[in-house]
């Protein structure tokens, strides 16, 4: 369990990456500021508490993927508060020449392991990883963060199924269960219903949190290291989370706040 001052310390950590992300996306007039609002608390636990991911990138690190590749704002801010890249060059995002695309692609900024952004391949490409490391004998864990309107992609019930059968017990998949997507709420658009269970019908251990409580977080994944089969935690978040004016909100899905609106997105993250 955390300290009450390790938990505040995160919090403020979280805070700083919402600053970044409504600043980062109002900057490009572009971006998806509610699917990656809504993950900054899971996220800034993993970087900063649960991960061994070294800025020299060496090969004993555990491997990250962000299989929700549009929420790209939220990895940025978290790479560059982690030292992978200076911070001034967040304010890049999406403008041409940038490092940073719309989406992430492995070789351009450091801590990317994977092009992601294309829907309901990330878990896939993390079993092929969590895979090869078994192979090699290293001892590093994958993680795959997830969207929840991704689990309406039927690839992902074949790697969760294929996780399963190679016992993958390095493979975590977090799952950011916001309840929305493009289109609305994913229970309109096409039911994903209870999401634990059916990830435990195929052969994970499964658990379900609320994705913005910070010793939840920190428990789970802890938790899901030391399992002996691949692990899903089902977190519960608000989409927009800590912006009032875009929580719960799916126009918020990959809209740009204007002048005023950012002025009150700070102030509100202060």
């Amino acid at each position: 369990m955390l300290s009450s001052q390790e938990i505040e310390k995160l919090k403020e950590s979280a805070k700083n990456v919402r600053r970044n992300i409504v600043k980062m996306v109002h900057a490009a007039k572009s971006g998806h500021p509610g699917g990656s609002l809504s993950g900054a608390d899971i996220l800034t636990v993993l970087y900063e508490k649960c991960l061994n991911i070294p800025t020299d990138m060496n090969e004993t690190r555990d491997r990250f993927i962000l299989s929700k590749g549009h929420a790209s704002p939220l990895l940025y801010s978290i790479l560059a508060q982690h030292g992978m890249f200076p911070q001034e060059e967040l304010m890049t995002f999406r403008k041409m020449g940038s490092k940073l695309q719309g989406h992430p692609s492995r070789g351009y900024v450091k801590g990317i392991e994977a092009s992601t952004g294309s829907l309901g391949q990330g878990l896939s490409l993390g079993c092929g990883i969590a895979l090869g490391l078994k192979l090699d004998k290293n001892p590093a864990n994958v993680v795959v963060y997830m969207g929840d309107g991704e689990l309406q992609e039927g690839s992902n019930w074949e790697a969760f199924m294929q996780a399963a059968h190679k016992n993958l017990n390095n493979l975590i998949a977090i799952i950011d269960r916001n309840k929305l997507q493009i289109d609305g709420c994913t229970e309109d658009v096409m039911s994903i219903g209870d999401a634990a269970t059916k990830i435990k019908a195929f052969g994970w251990e499964v658990t379900e949190i609320d994705g913005h409580d910070i010793n939840q977080i920190y428990e789970a994944v802890e938790k899901a290291k030391k399992a002996e089969k691949p692990f899903a935690i089902v977190a519960n978040t608000i989409k927009g989370k800590g912006v009032s004016f875009m929580e719960n909100n799916a126009g918020w899905h990959g809209k740009a706040p204007n002048d005023e609106q950012l002025a009150q997105a700070l102030e509100e993250l202060k």
